[in-house]
């Protein structure tokens, strides 16, 4: 059995950014945690001093008339960085639309209260996992 790096996928938000990952079969979609995302770059390049990752899916924020989203100007900043700082790392952009609602319908259907449904950072790091397994489903 060979084993290939993780992939990682990022749900990026201008305080907080959600991070979810594979297993190293590729197959299994998991949420990480979500850091303050002043530490992102950091966050990024310990786990990956200690994890082999293959591929880092960024989410694409578009509004449901097919334009992007006012945070898309951030993201490509931070991608430029992300860039810089990992450049042996290809990145992937997923269109991630529906992933805040679908993440917070997914605490609903899972029985969380709604304290725990107000954690937003729950809400990114769910996300950041919706976004990589719609990117494991669709490749």
């Amino acid at each position: 059995m060979s084993y290939m790096g993780r992939l990682l996928a990022i749900d990026y938000g201008s305080k907080r950014t959600g991070v979810a990952v594979t297993d190293e079969m590729q197959i299994i979609a998991s949420g990480l945690t979500t850091v303050d995302t002043k530490n992102i770059i950091d966050f990024l390049k310990s786990y990956i001093d200690k994890e082999s990752v293959d591929l880092i899916l960024i989410g694409l924020p578009k509004q449901m008339n097919n334009e992007l989203s006012e945070s898309e100007p951030l993201i490509l900043k931070f991608i430029k960085t992300l860039d810089k700082e990992l450049p042996d790392i290809p990145i992937h952009r997923v269109d991630e639309r529906f992933t805040s609602k679908m993440a917070f319908q997914t605490m609903i259907d899972s029985g969380l209260n709604k304290k725990k449904r107000k954690n937003k950072a729950l809400v990114d790091e769910i996300s950041a996992t919706l976004i990589l397994q719609s990117y494991l489903y669709n490749k």
